[in-house]
């Protein structure tokens, strides 16, 4: 790799530097957005019981390979599976991670963008006086079908990721995830905090925290485990990205045992902060619960009008989810700007700003989805999105790579790349079993029942 190449790809000025932006691309709206309305559609405890085996034994295991493939190749996705087998159908299935970056980005930015607008308008005291969750839940409709607003939201926080991005590895993502990281990690604590001393929590900590058993099948099984993949942002390839900027001297077990631990937690915080809230305000009945893709922008109006403090409380609590998506946007816009600097040799400026243009305009029918445009609505757009590149492309993904890891390039190749940096492997025979039998075994099986459900 010449000097040129290098500068263009870059790399990381520390291992802390990489674990806050890998740890930056996992949290995001996926944790905060995303796994509370999960855990509210699908069971609650169980659901949190499951999501954490799946971490456990399916994230930490993909990840772990992704890391190993990113960092003895150094290059994108695409460019990994290139450089071990380079004549054969391989690299399709990173092409797939390069499509996935582009298309989730397209309508997290639409989320990313409900946040912004939240922001602002907690600023301005809009949820100020006697908010119920009728009320709250017109707002965010009344949001939400504006469409030359929330398509304005979306520019900005595409616009604002295309600028990082184009900054590069140093300057670009590792200064901001630096800055935004232990923002994010006070701050949850703070509200989590808080939500646990609100008059009535315990019945959402009841919902949250004690499994009922009853509620297990196989749709509660296969959101957690696409939950896992998108929280932690395996399977589409930005964990192999993020790896090829890394030293031979970084330990890669610790690294992902950090991001899946952070990732993790700052998910279960959310959660603590969000069933408390929910369950302790009149007219939600935990029986007929049936949450939507506007749960977190209901419930917070709420806290904002009714509990002291709560100006500030929720105007903390909404950059905080600015602040979370943009660690995650940062990173799936890097998938496909790194496929582009590396196997197409554009400058990170051009890539930055073309593939940040079509992500924009990809994403305004999510962005006119919910009560913009009827059609769209009624087909229930942003939702199918998230469905296939949030759900079933990663999974598909996470199957791929745990398949090429174990046979193509060879679980003994990967070993040896993992033992560079690490003292001791002390989980090598529990990952060698998982990552070769259990990942692809069973996404295989969830994939396949899945289908004989009604949707």
């Amino acid at each position: 790799m010449n000097g040129q190449e290098f500068s263009q790809r870059g790399n990381w000025g520390s291992k802390v530097a990489f674990i806050f932006a890998a740890s930056g691309s996992a949290i995001g709206l996926g944790s905060i957005w995303r796994f509370p309305l999960m855990v509210g559609a699908h069971g609650g405890a169980i659901y949190v019981l499951a999501y954490i085996l799946a971490v456990i034994l399916i994230g930490f295991t993909v990840m772990l390979a992704e890391f190993a493939l990113g960092r003895h190749t150094t290059k994108n996705i695409v460019g990994a599976f290139k450089a071990i087998k380079p004549r054969s159908p391989w690299p399709l299935a990173g092409f797939m991670g390069v499509l996935a970056g582009a298309c989730i980005l397209s309508y997290y930015g639409v989320i990313a963008g409900w946040a912004l607008g939240y922001f602002y308008k907690t600023i301005f005291g809009v949820f100020r006086g006697q908010i119920t969750w009728e009320s709250s839940a017109n707002i965010f409709a009344s949001f939400a079908a504006n469409s030359w607003e929330v398509v304005i939201c979306l520019f900005a926080i595409v616009g604002f990721t295309t600028f990082i991005i184009s900054k590069g590895v140093r300057a670009g993502i590792e200064k901001w995830t630096k800055i935004l990281m232990p923002i994010l990690f006070g701050l949850i604590i703070l509200l989590a905090i808080r939500a646990v001393t609100l008059p009535g929590a315990s019945t959402g900590l009841a919902f949250y925290l004690k499994p009922d058993f009853s509620k297990l099948n196989i749709l509660v099984i296969f959101f957690a485990f696409g939950q896992a993949f998108f929280s932690l942002s395996v399977g589409v390839g930005t964990m192999t990205t993020y790896a090829s900027y890394l030293s031979k001297k970084d330990n890669l077990v610790s690294s992902a045992g950090w991001v899946c631990f952070s990732t993790t937690f700052v998910a279960f915080l959310t959660g603590i902060i969000i069933f408390p809230t929910l369950f302790a305000t009149p007219g939600v009945n935990p029986e007929t619960f049936t949450p939507d893709a506007g749960l977190m922008f209901q419930v917070f109006p709420l806290i904002v009008s009714k509990i002291p403090g709560g100006y500030l409380f929720g105007i903390l609590f909404f950059f905080l989810i600015l602040v979370a998506a943009l660690t995650s946007t940062i990173s799936m816009l890097e998938i496909p700007v790194a496929y582009f600097v590396d196997e197409r040799k554009w400058s990170r400026t051009k890539a930055a700003y073309t593939l940040g243009l079509f992500c924009f305009i990809f994403g305004i029918p999510s962005a006119l989805s919910i009560g913009g445009v009827k059609f769209l609505t009624q087909w229930g757009f942003l939702g199918k999105m998230d469905l296939v590149f949030g759900n079933i492309v990663m999974a598909v993904g996470a199957m791929f790579i745990s398949l090429f890891v174990s046979y193509a390039w060879g679980i003994k190749n990967a070993i040896k790349e993992i033992s560079s940096g690490a003292d001791r492997f002390r989980w090598k025979p529990i990952w060698v079993l998982c990552l070769k039998f259990l990942v692809p075994v069973t996404i295989l099986l969830i994939l396949i029942f899945i289908r004989k459900l009604p949707w």
